[in-house]
């Protein structure tokens, strides 16, 4: 894993080091150049993701650049893969290419869950982000990390091309790409006209390809999105917790009862804010990843849900919705098990105004997608897990009590069908709470308690064991949030500030 990420960083510092050495930014034709066009009933709605808006620079893009860029980064990097571990598995020939187009077989692997999860989803946002950032939108994006996770498959790597792997890159990429862009793109739009450099530098460390692109390209394919003003709230925790109920059957037999724990989370394009559409995937977004430490051991998640494509509602003059059809990826390892799903789903987020100061947000969720599970096994193996077509729902509300309380709750469940299973045939049931209670200290800052559960039930048809694996876990946290009213949206008229 480290030294998968090593190849990928070796080969973005050669191309920023090729990069600064131009003496000016490399001067393309783009193939498409798309002006501002003023507000008419056919092109507010989630059908015109290229629109640019009165006062917004036009957008350019070449179909060209990403093209050649993709398969460049493939070859470097499986070129660095030949170097780090060896002749094997990437010892690509002309013969292997050929053999993998016409014969296949694509198979659903057994690597590393880690490599699978996150290594393959964070190469297929390289492939979409080299599109995003030369002007591409979200659908055509999505074309080319999948094309790049294709071409990875049958000319990367000398072992038969997979399935799950191309989700994870191709699909589940373009998830963690967009976000990463969106991130990438608000530290520099926040630095006004002439961002300072160490915006640009966080931008690079957030989103390699977006800043690549704009040392060789300059402002030609930008210079930034243009975000268009959504309602943003974001919340930084960090404490301590301790697991109040463990059964870790078959797990890390370390595992011990306190843990350290940091979470990250930003909710991108909240409904209500007046003025604001919902033209482009993931116009709204939430995005969170946390972190659990015990002992020397790490357990990260992280969760991504966005709007593809949907529209506006409202009901009254209290609630304000979104509805429509939503990307989502989600990687769990809350200590005993890993999980891992990419699907796409139905649902709504929305706010509602309960009374003058309390508000309620809610997002409800029911979809279809492939996901993968497995133990955290002692040695770290990694390949006791299956994975298969993946139902699911999730219920997510947040009830904001003025500029005094909040109370977060969220809800997942996975049923893991033995549908396209791997060698581990079987179902898993698993859910994933979370909640938490915070009062505001002062200013922007917030104490917290939450609690964490995690169960995992999982029944095989081969030797491989059945899990029923549990954890409960009770977290104290100071929180820094982005506003002090805990991210309420307000559109209602005539309400004095308090």
């Amino acid at each position: 894993m480290n030294k998968y990420f090593i190849a990928v960083e070796s080969i973005f510092l050669i191309f920023f080091l090729t990069a600064g050495g131009f003496a000016a930014p490399i001067k393309v034709t783009p193939s498409t150049v798309i002006m501002p066009t003023k507000d008419t009933a056919d092109n507010q709605g989630p059908t015109s993701p290229d629109r640019v808006k009165p006062g917004e620079p036009p957008t350019r893009k070449s179909y060209l650049i990403p093209a050649l860029e993709i398969p460049a980064f493939i070859i470097l990097l499986n070129r660095l893969d030949l170097l780090f571990y060896g002749p094997g598995e990437y010892d690509v020939s002309n013969y292997s290419i050929r053999d993998h187009v016409n014969k296949g077989p694509w198979v659903v692997d057994q690597d590393a869950f880690t490599m699978n999860q996150i290594g393959h989803p964070y190469s297929g946002a390289l492939y979409y982000g080299f599109a995003r950032s030369a002007g591409l939108n979200y659908w055509e994006s999505l074309i080319y990390s999948n094309a790049g996770a294709f071409a990875w498959e049958v000319g990367g790597e000398t072992t038969d091309p997979s399935l799950n792997d191309q989700v994870a890159s191709g699909t589940a990429g373009s998830f963690v790409g967009e976000v990463l862009y969106r991130l990438s793109n608000l530290i520099i739009e926040n630095g006004g006209g002439h961002p300072a450099a160490w915006r640009k530098f966080m931008a690079g460390l957030v989103y390699p390809p977006t800043e690549l692109n704009r040392l060789v390209f300059g402002k030609r394919y930008g210079p930034v999105l243009t975000s268009r003003d959504p309602a943003i709230f974001y919340r930084l925790q960090a404490g301590t917790g301790s697991n109040v109920d463990l059964n870790v059957i078959g797990n890390h037999t370390t595992l011990v009862n306190t843990v350290s724990y940091a979470d990250f989370k930003i909710v991108y394009g909240l409904p209500g804010k007046p003025g604001y559409s919902y033209n482009r995937p993931f116009d709204y977004f939430d995005f969170e990843i946390d972190s659990r430490i015990e002992k020397t051991s790490q357990y990260n998640s992280a969760m991504i849900r966005g709007l593809l494509f949907g529209a506006l509602y409202e009901s009254g003059d209290n609630y304000r919705g979104i509805w429509g059809l939503y990307g989502t990826f989600d990687y769990l390892a809350p200590q005993v098990y890993r999980l891992s799903s990419t699907a796409g789903s139905f649902g709504t987020t929305g706010q509602w105004w309960v009374s003058k100061k309390v508000a309620l947000q809610a997002t409800g969720l029911i979809g279809l997608g492939f996901g993968g599970a497995g133990t955290i096994l002692p040695d770290s193996s990694e390949t006791d897990f299956h994975y298969g077509v993946t139902p699911q729902q999730l219920v997510a509300l947040r009830l904001i009590m003025g500029k005094s309380v909040m109370i977060d709750a969220s809800g997942h469940n996975y049923f893991i069908t033995d549908i396209i299973a791997s060698r581990a045939p079987g179902e898993e049931r698993i859910q994933y709470l979370s909640t938490s209670l915070a009062v505001r200290v002062f200013g922007r800052h917030a104490l917290s308690i939450g609690y964490l559960l995690a169960s995992r039930n999982a029944r095989y048809s081969s030797s491989l064991p059945g899990r029923d694996q549990l954890v409960r876990t009770i977290t104290l946290t100071y929180n820094f949030l982005s506003h002090t009213d805990f991210g309420a949206v307000e559109w209602r008229d005539n309400m004095p500030e308090e």
